[in-house]
């Protein structure tokens, strides 16, 4: 297999993130086009992760039809077909199908809305140097991942560069009102509902982050991806394993590769990055794969 790097496709560019494209289609449309780029450490990697994009896309789109009883959202369809019918000068660009998804425009919220249900990652790094999360004080003693019942509402800042910062709920609220409520709100609900499915294949939903934005009208809606492996910490749902030490479902293998590389002195962290072997470019995509299939019940299909 091949990885998609990045996509032209005949439509204006309104930005290139780390990962996605995102086009302009019309004064309330946008296309979201998902690449194979996969980045760690805020570094883009240079060789591209197989079928990730697909991933991507179609995990956001399987959760956006599950959940959407729960709220208005921006998405509309991440069918190709239905795309190019009304975008056809697609029709001519495949390099699109599988990892483009129609939106409706919005306005982002300046904030995520993260959701944890284990202490994992940033979380557990603040708490194990100060015993706190965001700033505020948590129950002592907690180990790495112990579950938190019930799950935390932890938002943070959206950072262009380096990475996002945690901060406390009140900071939201003195920024944007009563919005910061229904984001709670909202967020939790999301998450209630996505780990009790998760846990009905096998799977813990450890953490995840939501973003919301406003829509034309003023209406609060959820965008971009959701509850993908690349926004969300899925963890194996096996008894007696410690949940500190588990096998999640994302680039974790990447993660570890340059982690034992900085630690040689085979890299220092910054641009470019070091090549990546075939054995943890194929491990990705196999981890990738296989949290698609768990969560929607079929294996991701085929681009035609």
């Amino acid at each position: 297999m091949t990885g998609l790097r990045s996509t032209t496709l005949p439509l204006p560019l309104c930005r290139r993130g780390k990962v996605r494209e995102v086009y302009e289609v019309d004064a309330e449309h946008l296309l979201l086009v998902a690449s194979d780029r996969v980045s760690a450490f805020d570094v883009v990697m240079t060789e591209p992760v197989p079928r990730k994009g697909e991933v991507l896309t179609q995990i956001s789109a399987f959760w956006f039809r599950r959940l959407a009883s729960l709220g208005p959202t921006h998405f509309l369809t991440a069918d190709w077909r239905e795309i190019v019918d009304r975008i056809p000068a697609l029709a001519s660009h495949p390099e699109g199908a599988g990892r483009s998804t129609l939106v409706r425009r919005t306005t982002p919220v300046p904030f995520e809305c993260v959701v944890r249900g284990y202490l994992s990652g940033s979380a557990w790094a603040e708490y194990a140097a100060h015993g706190t999360l965001a700033g505020e004080p948590m129950p002592p003693g907690l180990p790495e991942a112990a579950r938190l019942d019930p799950p935390i509402f932890s938002p943070a800042t959206k950072a262009e560069t380096g990475h996002d910062e945690n901060v406390p709920f009140s900071r939201v609220r003195a920024a944007l009102g009563t919005v910061a409520d229904r984001l709670r709100e909202r967020s939790l609900a999301l998450f209630r509902a996505a780990s009790a499915h998760a846990r009905t294949v096998g799977l813990i939903l450890a953490d995840t982050k939501f973003e919301f934005g406003h829509d034309s009208s003023g209406e609060l809606v959820l965008i971009d991806e959701i509850l993908t492996p690349d926004s969300s910490r899925f963890w194996p749902l096996e008894p007696g394993e410690a949940a500190a030490h588990r096998s999640g479902f994302d680039k974790q293998p990447l993660r570890d590769h340059l982690a034992r590389m900085k630690a040689s002195g085979a890299w220092n962290g910054d641009p470019p990055p070091p090549p990546l072997s075939p054995d943890v470019i194929t491990a990705m995509t196999t981890r990738y794969l296989d949290v698609y299939h768990r969560l929607t019940g079929v294996p991701l299909p085929e681009v035609s």
